[in-house]
C-alpha cells in the first residue's frame, strides 16, 4: 500500500513538472515570437568587411551582407554585391560602414582616377617637389590652396598672392590612394579643378613659381559677396540760354533810311 502511494507521488510530480516545462516554454514562445516577427520584416545591406581606402576598384573581398530593419536601412543602400563590384570609391570607408550609392562612382573603361573626375571638372598635374608638396603631407583626398609668385611691383619686388583655393588632391605621384598617413616625398601631384582654373595656374607656372598649402578638411571657404552695383552717374549740361535775335526798327526820313536796333 505504501509502495502504491510513492509510486501515484512520483507519478504526479512528474506530471506537473511536465506542466511546469509546458506553461515555461509557451511564456518563451510568446516572448521570442515579436522578435522573430521583425526578422521578417529585415533587409540585405551591403557593408564593408574590411577598410575600403580612397580611390579603390572595390573587389568581392571587400564585401558582406548584413541584416538590417527595413526601417533603420539608409538611403541609396546596395542590396546585392553584384552592384557594387568595379565600382570606385570616392572617400575613405570604414570596416563594416553601410555602403551608399554617393560613396562610389561608376568605373568603366580606363584608369581608376578618370571615374574620381566630377562632371565638367579636369585632373591636372602640377610637378613639385619636398617644399611645393608641404613636405610629402600631400595624400589623396587633401585640399590645398595655390599660391603664384612673379615680379611686377615697385623695384621689381615679387607679389604672391592667392590664385585658386581649395583644390582636391586626387592623386600623388602615380597613386590615387592613401594607404597610409606617412609624408611621402613625390614629383607631382594630380589636382581636381575647372578648365578655367586650370588656365590660371599655367598661366601662374609660367610667370613665375607656385606654392601649395595644406586646408584642414572641415574648414568651410566663407561665402563671397559680390560688391553692389555701382549706379552709374550721367552729367549733364547745364543749359545754355539763348539769346534773342536783336530786333530793327527801320526809320526813314525823307530819302535817308536808317536801321535801329532795339533791346528786348
Amino acid at each position: 500500500m505504501v509502495k502504491r502511494r510513492g509510486m501515484v507521488l512520483v507519478f504526479l510530480s512528474l506530471l506537473m513538472a511536465v506542466g511546469a516545462a509546458f506553461v515555461a516554454n509557451k511564456w518563451i514562445d510568446a516572448r521570442v515570437m515579436p522578435a522573430q516577427d521583425n526578422t521578417l520584416n529585415s533587409a540585405s545591406v551591403v557593408a564593408a568587411a574590411m577598410s575600403i581606402p580612397f580611390a579603390t576598384k572595390v573587389e568581392e573581398r571587400h564585401l558582406k551582407l548584413v541584416e538590417m530593419p527595413e526601417g533603420l536601412t539608409p538611403d541609396g543602400f546596395f542590396k546585392s554585391i553584384d552592384e557594387v563590384l568595379g565600382k570606385v570609391s570616392t572617400t575613405n570607408i570604414s570596416r563594416g560602414e553601410i555602403l551608399v550609392t554617393e560613396r562610389f562612382r561608376t568605373h568603366t573603361t580606363g584608369s581608376t582616377l578618370a571615374a574620381l573626375v566630377n562632371p565638367n571638372m579636369r585632373a591636372v598635374t602640377v610637378r613639385v617637389d619636398d617644399v611645393i608638396g608641404v613636405a610629402g603631407f600631400l595624400l589623396p583626398g587633401n585640399t590645398v590652396d595655390i599660391l603664384a609668385s612673379r615680379r611686377g611691383g615697385g623695384n621689381n619686388r615679387a607679389i604672391t598672392e592667392t590664385i585658386l583655393k581649395n583644390i582636391k588632391v586626387l592623386a600623388v605621384d602615380q597613386t590615387a590612394a592613401a594607404e597610409s598617413n606617412e609624408p611621402v616625398i613625390v614629383r607631382a601631384v594630380t589636382l581636381e579643378m575647372l578648365p578655367r582654373q586650370a588656365e590660371i595656374l599655367f598661366q601662374a607656372r609660367t610667370e613665375g613659381k607656385i606654392q601649395l598649402t595644406l586646408r584642414n578638411p572641415l574648414e568651410v571657404e566663407p561665402e563671397v559677396k559680390p560688391p553692389p552695383p555701382k549706379k552709374r552717374v550721367v552729367a549733364r549740361r547745364a543749359p545754355v540760354k539763348r539769346r534773342a535775335a536783336p530786333s530793327e526798327v527801320t526809320v526813314i526820313r525823307g530819302t535817308s533810311v536808317d536801321k535801329i536796333k532795339t533791346k528786348t
